[in-house]
């Protein structure tokens, strides 16, 4: 008993460890991109020595891939089960309203994950070209299904994806530029039920939907 105790408290202090790391590289990673981040800076902002960030992470590339991944896996389950019986309606809602509430409750994953992209998917190339093209490609094919069955238009399945993304996102990569157009200094919860209801709106009246 004693031994599973002590297992466990151990594989509890690795889970808090690794979360404050992970949480002090996606501030670090944000605000300095992958070149300018500092592994010092995310020990420092994670009140852990360096040491103990290398003994989970034996690089900064390692956690850098990491995060992107963690970002990526939160964003995809949102749509993961998306099926051809399914109303699209409801699954196109849910997901619209999934995407635009990790832009207000994680912006910062948004800044990463566009850095990335805006400078060329150096670190993130290989997994964008075989297992993300593979997710999206499951996608494609399910709205297409919805197309097949008369559910909406004849629409190309890869560009309503891609709009879902950019609208949504809009809100956290662009968070001063909303906020100050609106005359606001942040977004309240009542303006992202907005957001949400708005862009709802727009792509499912847009796709034909009833």
């Amino acid at each position: 008993m004693k031994k599973n105790t002590r297992n466990y408290k151990v594989g509890q202090t690795r889970l808090e460890n690794q979360k404050k790391i992970l949480e002090a590289a996606e501030v670090e990673f944000a605000n300095h991109g992958f070149k300018g981040a500092s592994m010092s800076n995310i020990a420092d902002m994670a009140e852990l020595p360096r040491a103990n960030v290398h003994y989970y992470f034996k690089n900064k590339q390692e956690l850098y891939l990491t995060v992107l991944m963690d970002i990526v896996t939160l964003w995809n389950d949102a749509f993961n089960q998306i099926k051809p019986e399914d109303d699209p309606k409801d699954a196109i809602q849910a997901y619209i309203r999934a995407k635009v509430m990790y832009s207000k409750k994680n912006p910062l994953a948004s800044k990463i994950f566009a850095n990335e992209i805006i400078h060329g998917a150096v670190h993130f190339r290989q997994y964008l070209g075989t297992e993300y093209r593979e997710w999206i490609r499951g996608k494609h094919d399910v709205i297409q299904s919805w197309v097949d069955q008369g559910k909406m238009d004849s629409i190309d399945p890869f560009h309503l994806i891609f709009l879902i993304w950019s609208s949504t996102q809009y809100y956290a990569e662009h968070a001063i530029e909303v906020s100050t157009t609106l005359g606001k200094k942040n977004l309240t919860a009542k303006d992202f039920e907005a957001v949400v209801d708005s862009l709802s709106h727009i792509i499912i009246k847009g796709c034909g939907i009833k």
